[in-house]
């Protein structure tokens, strides 16, 4: 995952999380947590919290300056898949392998809510511009939710196999899914 301003960037091989720069070309730190493998990394819009989501159903929370972990997020059942922040940067979705999203609350560290969302794995989501609508794909469908209420508000159909991508266009007027 890129930084908001490009450097640094961080990856996932195992359990750990690897913070690097780009601009030297190499590994600024090593960030050890996770029980499990690491399946998605991503960074806050600011670019100071770096989000980490594991096999071993936690989400991890890191401090990207000071290099060490922040908070566990835990609620999910089953693995985490996609993760991404609200644009505010106040809200983090997370997707799991048994079809759930979970919202949480970024300052608090509290769970918002659980939306039961699709039937299988989860493998995206993404957060409008504005942060008032959400959107997850996976079973062969994206679905469009309220944050505010956490109510669905459109099934959005056409794909024959699971969505796997999914985002906004910047006015928030166009979405795009890839399966």
């Amino acid at each position: 995952a890129f930084s908001p301003d490009g450097t640094p960037i961080a990856s996932a091989s195992g359990n750990d999380v690897k913070i690097w720069d780009l601009s030297a070309r190499q590994e600024v730190a090593t960030l050890l947590g996770h029980a499990n493998t690491v399946s998605w990394v991503t960074f806050s819009p600011d670019g100071s919290v770096l989000a980490s989501g594991s096999e071993d159903t936690t989400v991890r929370l890191w401090d990207v300056a000071a290099r060490h972990e922040i908070a566990t997020l835990r609620g999910h059942a089953d693995q985490i898949r996609p993760i991404a922040f609200s644009r505010d940067g106040a809200t983090l979705a997370t997707g799991g392998s048994r079809g759930t999203v979970k919202l949480w609350d970024v300052a608090a560290r509290e769970e918002i809510a659980t939306l039961r969302a699709h039937t299988s794995t989860v493998f995206t989501v993404a957060f409008s511009p504005d942060g008032g609508t959400l959107v997850t794909g996976g079973d062969g469908t994206a679905k469009l939710w309220d944050v505010q209420t956490q109510q669905q508000i459109a099934v959005l159909r056409g794909h024959t196999d699971r969505i796997t991508s999914a985002d906004f266009s910047p006015s928030g007027a166009t979405l795009a899914t890839g399966s």
